[in-house]
C-alpha cells in the first residue's frame, strides 16, 4: 500500500466525520502517487454523504457504487486523502456552512473562501494535497478558484460523467477541479473529459467589456494589466459587450430562475419532506425555489435560447472569450448585507454566461488586489477544454503562481 496519510487540517477543509484513512488508488498512472480531496456530494461506496447538510448525512445510507469521475481519478493512480465541506446543498457563492463553517482562505486571511467548493479550494491553499475535485453549478468551482488563487475549471456541460453524484440542477451541473500548478491542472483533463473535444488553435480573442465592468475598478484594473503583459502570447484583443441587445441582469435572472426550478424537483422535496434545519440564506433560497412556476421558466428558458443564440456567433471555434472571474476579491467573512448582495449580484451576472450556454471556462490566478487574489477566465467553444487547459499553461509564467 502507499505511503500515503490523512493530512493535518489547519482550515477545516474537510468533513470531519466522513473519513478516516485514505482511499488508494491504482498503482500505476498518470496520476500516480498523486493525491486529492473530493467534493462532499461525490458518491464513495460503502460511505455516506451529507451534501454540506448534517441532516442528509443522518438520514441517507452508505452509497453502494463509487461516483465515475472519483474511480476515474483512483484508476488514474490518485489517493483520496479527504472528503471536503461544500456550501449546503450547493446553494451559495460564500463558502460560508452554516453547520460547519467556513473553510479558512490561508491566501485571503479573514475573508470567504468561495462555494459551493468551499473546502476543495481552501485545502489548496494550504498545500493539504495535489488537487481537488469540485463541481461548478452557477460559479461552484470558478468563484472559489478566483478568492483562493487557484487553477479551475467548468468543463464543457456534459463532457465529464457526473453518474453517481448528487444532483443539483442538471441543466447546469458540471465536474470541476482545482489545482496550484498549471502542468497537474492539464495532466488531470484527459482522466476526465469525455472524447467529443474539438480542438483548434486560438486565433481570435474577444474580451467582454460588459463582464469587466461588473467588476470593482481595482480588480478590473489588475486584470487588464495582466491582459497588456500577456500581449504576446494571446491574440490581438478584440472588445465586444457579450450581452449584446440584452444586459447581464436579464441573463442572471433568468439563470436564477432555471437553476431554482430544477431544486425544486432535486432537492427540496427532501427537505420538505424531512424538515430540515437548512442554514440562513439556503432556508430562503428554498422557500423561493419551492415557489417558482411554469410561467417563470417558460420566460427563463426563453432567455436561455436568446443567450445561445447570441454566444454561438461568439465563441465559434478559434476564438475565446475574456472576463473577470469574479467582480470583487474574496469578501470579508463579516461582510454587511449589501456588500454580499453587490457579490451575489454581479458575480452571477459573469458566472450564467457559461451556465446558460454549456461552454466550458478556465480561470487563472492572474493577479492580487489589497494582497488577495483575483482571477482571469477564458470561455471557449463546446469541447475547447483541452485548448483552455493548455492555455492555463501557457499562462502560468504571468500568473501569481
Amino acid at each position: 500500500m502507499a505511503d500515503v496519510k490523512i493530512p493535518a487540517d489547519p482550515v477545516g477543509a474537510f468533513v470531519p466525520f466522513n473519513i478516516t484513512e485514505p482511499i488508494i488508488g491504482a498503482a500505476e498512472g498518470p496520476l500516480a502517487g498523486k493525491t486529492f480531496a473530493v467534493k462532499d456530494l461525490y458518491h464513495i461506496a460503502g460511505r455516506k454523504l451529507s451534501n454540506g447538510s448534517p441532516d442528509y448525512y443522518d438520514w441517507v445510507e452508505p452509497k453502494t457504487a463509487t461516483s465515475v469521475a472519483v474511480q476515474q481519478l483512483l484508476d488514474a493512480g490518485a489517493h483520496i486523502v479527504g472528503i471536503t465541506i461544500c456550501d449546503e446543498f450547493f446553494y451559495s457563492l460564500s463558502g460560508d456552512n452554516a453547520h460547519y463553517g467556513a473553510p479558512k482562505n490561508l491566501r485571503a486571511p479573514g475573508r470567504m473562501p468561495g462555494g459551493s467548493s468551499s473546502g476543495s479550494a481552501a485545502a489548496l491553499t494550504a498545500n493539504m494535497c495535489d488537487f481537488t475535485l469540485g463541481s461548478d453549478t452557477g460559479g461552484s468551482v470558478r468563484i472559489p478558484a478566483s478568492f483562493c488563487g487557484l487553477y479551475g475549471i467548468r468543463p464543457t456541460h456534459g463532457r465529464v460523467d457526473l453518474s453517481n453524484a448528487h444532483p443539483m440542477a442538471p441543466s447546469f451541473d458540471t465536474a470541476g477541479w482545482f489545482a496550484n500548478d498549471a502542468a497537474l491542472f492539464r495532466a488531470i483533463g484527459p482522466v476526465l473529459l469525455d472524447d467529443s473535444g474539438v480542438s483548434g488553435a486560438i486565433t481570435c480573442m474577444r474580451v467582454l467589456t460588459d463582464a469587466f465592468d461588473r467588476a470593482t475598478p481595482d480588480v478590473r484594473a489588475a486584470l487588464k494589466s495582466v491582459l497588456d503583459a500577456a500581449a504576446a502570447v494571446l491574440p490581438d484583443a478584440e472588445a465586444v459587450e457579450v450581452a449584446g441587445d440584452e444586459t447581464l441582469d436579464v441573463w442572471w435572472d433568468a439563470f436564477r430562475v432555471l437553476q431554482a426550478g430544477e431544486v425544486k424537483q432535486t432537492n427540496v422535496p427532501w427537505a420538505t419532506e424531512h424538515n430540515a434545519n437548512l442554514g440562513p440564506g439556503i432556508r430562503e433560497r428554498f422557500a423561493m425555489a419551492a415557489d417558482i412556476t411554469d410561467e417563470e421558466t417558460n420566460a427563463a428558458n426563453a432567455v436561455r435560447d436568446r443567450v445561445r443564440t447570441r454566444l454561438a456567433t461568439l465563441a465559434k471555434p478559434g476564438t475565446i472569450l475574456c472576463l473577470p472571474t469574479a467582480p470583487v476579491i474574496a469578501p470579508p467573512l463579516d461582510a454587511g448585507a449589501d456588500d454580499l448582495e453587490f457579490f451575489r449580484a454581479n458575480t452571477m451576472a459573469l458566472t450564467c454566461i457559461s451556465g446558460h450556454t454549456s461552454l466550458p471556462q478556465v480561470t487563472v490566478p492572474a493577479a492580487e488586489v489589497d494582497g488577495c487574489p483575483v482571477g482571469l477566465s477564458f470561455i471557449g467553444w463546446a469541447g475547447s477544454d483541452e485548448v483552455l487547459l493548455d492555455l492555463a499553461v501557457v499562462l502560468q509564467p504571468l500568473c501569481t503562481r
